[in-house]
């Protein structure tokens, strides 16, 4: 919702998220059970943000700091939208540090990987996993060996059914920290669902190769069919070509057998099928 200085809004909140089945007694009244409760807001003022150009290198680390804190007090009251925001804005105002003293960087670099790593948090409780991913990623691309970025990716990785890559994060955290007990129910709860993919898989592709397997035997079923046919066409042309040169006249519907011959013993015009 967007408001201008001075204008007046009308809320209605339905019972289920006002005070739902039960009575709540305020400072003005008592409103009862299953009421829709109306709010009406006026915004009397408000301060808005210095964009990061205005800011000194100074102002910008400190701001950065104060989104931060925004961000996890939103983070605490489960509001994870608004949190990913604060935290975002933080990244973008120390987002470019090549002016910064050395001193200013080094802060500037504690904040990108908690600002990262808490925004990363809020992602996998909206399940925006792709997004968690980027976010832990540009942690390890500024500490390649941060135990909580490896764990928080690869929550990501499992939430988008990469396994393999969930795996080689949890066994490098593990690595890094072996008595971690997060990072082993991690891996247990890993280790689970690769079990239920693989069989998951072998019940698909079994159920594949059993279909090509019927398909193939129907195929060779029709395929000695037409040879049969093919043959037994092939012997019956044969024995009529056979019969004709011997002088002996076939009616076109009579059936002929595979093997034909004169006998010695008839006329020329009498055929005897062995």
């Amino acid at each position: 919702m967007k408001m201008k200085k001075g204008e007046l809004a009308t809320i209605t909140i339905s019972p289920e998220y006002a005070y739902g089945s039960e009575e709540k007694t305020l400072e003005k009244g008592t409103v009862p059970p299953n009421s829709t409760v109306v709010y009406e807001l006026r915004l009397a003022d408000f301060v808005k943000d210095r964009e990061s150009w205005e800011l000194g290198d100074e102002e910008k680390i400190s701001h950065a700091a104060k989104k931060k804190e925004e961000g996890n007090l939103l983070f605490k009251s489960g509001k994870y939208i608004r949190a990913a925001k604060k935290y975002s804005k933080a990244l973008k105002l120390i987002e470019y540090d090549t002016q910064f003293k050395d001193e200013e960087k080094k802060a500037a670099k504690v904040l990108k990987v908690s600002c990262s790593l808490n925004e990363a948090a809020c992602q996998l409780k909206l399940r925006d996993f792709p997004a968690a991913v980027k976010l832990t990623s540009k942690v390890l691309e500024l500490e390649g060996t941060n135990v909580k970025a490896l764990y928080r990716r690869a929550q990501a990785y499992m939430g988008t059914e990469d396994y393999d890559l969930a795996e080689w994060d949890v066994k490098k955290a593990l690595d890094l920290d072996p008595e971690n007990r997060d990072l082993k129910l991690e891996y247990r709860t890993l280790k689970r669902k690769i079990a239920e993919q693989n069989q998951k898989e072998k019940k698909i592709y079994g159920n594949l190769f059993a279909r090509l397997h019927k398909l193939e035997e129907k195929e060779g079923v029709k395929r000695e069919d037409e040879t049969a046919a093919a043959a037994d066409a092939a012997a019956g042309d044969a024995a009529a070509a056979e019969a004709a040169a011997a002088g002996v006249d076939v009616p076109q519907e009579a059936v002929i057998e595979p093997k034909v011959t004169l006998d010695a013993g008839s006329d020329a015009g009498e055929a005897m099928a062995q």
